[in-house]
């Protein structure tokens, strides 16, 4: 027999059993048959996650073998297919990549006025230094191509001492921040970076030019020109350095800092590819440029969006309390100088609740300042719990907040007042936390940023009288 409870259910006795077994705890018998009690095997997240994670490691080994070996792949296919490039593109490719080293020295140049970052202002120098070096090598390349075939061979020097001072100047950047303590004075840090520069570059220099022959690529070899293994060889270490300082570190990584280990990883592959260039010219000859060349792009695109990431939080530093952060007194009072605007345009209300924390010194007396800190953080959390997209919940000073309510009355306004003091009411963390509050709403109770926050300030401390008459005769009271 079926029937129907109180709220129209339909029921059988077939229904009733499997709610008394569900009511019961029991298993539900399986769809597949009349076998009770059979339990199926869960998954194991757990398990599945540490397993992927052993896994991990060979994955990356085996990817990283692939790319080395498709990449070694590469360089013997365009040495023996004999693919080569102009020297108009040579041309294109030194002057492109000097523009980019500059323009990525100016970006530098502003990153250490504004950060003090001792990396970017060595490496504005070492880039500008590569790119001048490089530019002036590429004067000597008429009187190179007249001197016959034989002269593709020789290693331009240019090359040389512009790479190796770059590879230099990274791995100076690394230990300057390593080991030399920061002294907060620009004066002395440029000239220490100054320094440091001007040593590299001599000793670089010196070296390429004491040597007691020319570098000169070898066809013959397997690997043609061994010189490239030594900025090579520099590069890898600076981008260990930097992949190391990636790991390590307890912040978490910026765009710039896996810039610098991209960077350095390119010219790892300019360098081995430079290494089995047989001629200038040559594919892997071209393929080292177009390496060396997006370096240069890569550091000065990473630059500009980090850059664009400071400004960002320079911008919101700017305009937010940095103990709640919530809006600040500047941004409440562009706030609601736009919202008068918009509001007279549509004629539409809006209102500002400004709220007092109650009893702040007596938790500072009692708790301490930093219990009264991280009252004040309770409070700015509830505010912006309760606040919509449109609002703008801000630290008005000291123990006062404020809070924007666009296209809401009086009465919305006190709504929100009382689920605020509400929430404050029900929090479980000690101590508990109250707060007074005022309302203040366009047109009627001003039409101007001053007079506005006066009429919600009157409001609030008219409530603070009230409710502390209520609290002294609550006091006598209870003496009686």
């Amino acid at each position: 027999m079926t029937g129907f409870h109180g709220d129209g259910a339909l029921t059988s006795p077939a229904h009733e059993h499997v709610a008394t077994a569900v009511a019961a705890g029991g298993n539900l018998p399986s769809a597949s048959g009349p076998t009770e009690g059979v339990e199926r095997k869960s998954s194991n997240p757990a398990g599945v996650s540490s397993h992927l994670k052993a896994l991990r490691p060979r994955i990356l080994i085996a990817s990283a073998a692939a790319i080395v070996l498709v990449f070694f792949g590469a360089i013997f296919y365009l040495r023996q297919s004999g693919v080569s490039g102009s020297p108009e593109t040579y041309l294109y490719l030194e002057v492109g990549g000097t523009l980019l080293s500059f323009c990525y020295a100016a970006n530098a140049l502003v990153r250490f006025r504004g950060t003090h970052d001792r990396t970017a202002l060595i490496l504005a120098f070492g880039f500008v230094l590569s790119g001048i070096i490089e530019a002036v090598a590429y004067f000597g390349l008429d009187n190179l191509l007249a001197s016959g075939p034989a002269a593709m061979s020789h290693i331009p020097l240019g090359w040389m001492v512009s790479r190796t001072l770059l590879a230099v100047l990274l791995l100076a950047a690394i230990g300057v921040e390593r080991y030399m303590p920061t002294a907060r004075q620009p004066s002395k840090e440029t000239a220490g970076a100054l320094l440091v520069v001007a040593v590299a570059a001599y000793l670089t220099s010196a070296a390429f030019l004491a040597a007691p022959s020319a570098p000169v690529a070898h066809a013959q070899s397997l690997i043609s020109r061994p010189w490239d293994l030594l900025p090579g060889a520099l590069f890898f270490i600076a981008a260990l350095s930097f992949y190391h300082r990636i790991a390590t570190n307890k912040n978490p990584a910026t765009l710039y800092d896996y810039t610098l280990l991209a960077v350095a990883s390119l010219n790892v592959i300019c360098h081995v590819s430079a290494a089995f260039s047989t001629r200038m010219f040559d594919g892997p000859f071209f393929l080292a440029e177009l390496s060396k060349t997006a370096g240069y792009v890569v550091m000065l695109s990473g630059a500009l969006l980090d850059q664009a990431r400071l400004f960002d939080q320079v911008r919101s530093m700017a305009v937010s309390d940095s103990l709640t952060g919530l809006s600040n007194y500047r941004r409440l009072i562009s706030v609601l100088e736009a919202e008068l605007d918009r509001s007279r345009r549509t004629q539409r209300p809006f209102s500002i609740v400004l709220l007092d924390m109650d009893g702040l010194k007596a938790i500072n007396d009692r708790y301490g300042h930093l219990t009264g800190s991280r009252a004040l953080v309770r409070l700015g959390k509830i505010l912006r719990s309760h606040s919509r997209a449109i609002d703008t919940a801000a630290r008005y000073g000291g123990d006062e907040f404020a809070l924007v309510l666009p296209e809401a009355g009086p009465d919305i306004a006190n709504r929100v007042v009382s689920r605020i003091r509400e929430r404050m009411a029900a929090e479980v963390e000690f101590p508990a936390l109250s707060a007074s509050a005022g309302v203040a709403a366009f047109p009627e109770d001003g039409d101007t940023p001053e007079k506005l926050l006066g009429a919600a300030d009157r409001a609030l401390y008219g409530m603070k009288k009230n409710r502390g008459g209520v609290q002294n005769l609550a006091r006598i009271a209870a003496c009686l």
